[in-house]
């Protein structure tokens, strides 16, 4: 079955979908912040069929979210490592992981993070950039932006 496609939709979650909204992308996401790198490694973890992985990855390295980084040149292997961008998708992951923790972990969370800087387990809370107070998506008004369009998501 193919799915949809959102590019013609002028939303920033609806182009974020695009390259990470396949099926098995953000466990790859999450495993590459966990340090996996290899695709061997990926797909021992995961259990994912390897031409499913590899496209996966492939198009992760196409979108600028993964580098292929060469470990070995005969044969040649690589390692997977996230750019910029794909390193600015934690917070992304994170709030996955904490809200299936909360609704989706009836025996509490399988994994907990602890800051290292303080020792404790630490929570992802969203805050305001300008005054450090933190947000509530009731507290919130979209207005257009300079990338809006007649199809934007934003309320009237």
């Amino acid at each position: 079955m193919r799915r949809a496609s959102f590019d013609d939709m002028a939303c920033s979650v609806a182009q974020s979908l695009e390259i990470i909204g396949e099926w098995w992308t953000p466990l790859i996401l999450r495993d590459a912040f966990l340090g996996v790198s290899r695709f061997g490694d990926f797909q021992e973890r995961l259990g994912i069929a390897r031409n499913i992985l590899a496209a996966r990855l492939d198009a992760l390295v196409e979108h600028g979210v993964m580098k292929k980084v060469a470990y070995q040149d005969h044969p040649p292997r690589y390692d997977y490592k996230l750019t910029e961008k794909g390193r600015d998708l934690w917070l992304v992951v994170a709030a996955l992981r904490e809200w299936g923790d909360r609704w989706e972990a009836p025996d509490g969370p399988p994994v907990e993070m602890v800051h290292q800087t303080c020792g404790n387990v630490t929570h992802v809370v969203p805050c305001c950039s300008e005054c450090g107070e933190e947000l509530s998506p009731f507290e919130l008004r979209p207005v257009r932006g300079p990338g809006a369009t007649d199809r934007s998501a934003v309320a009237s």
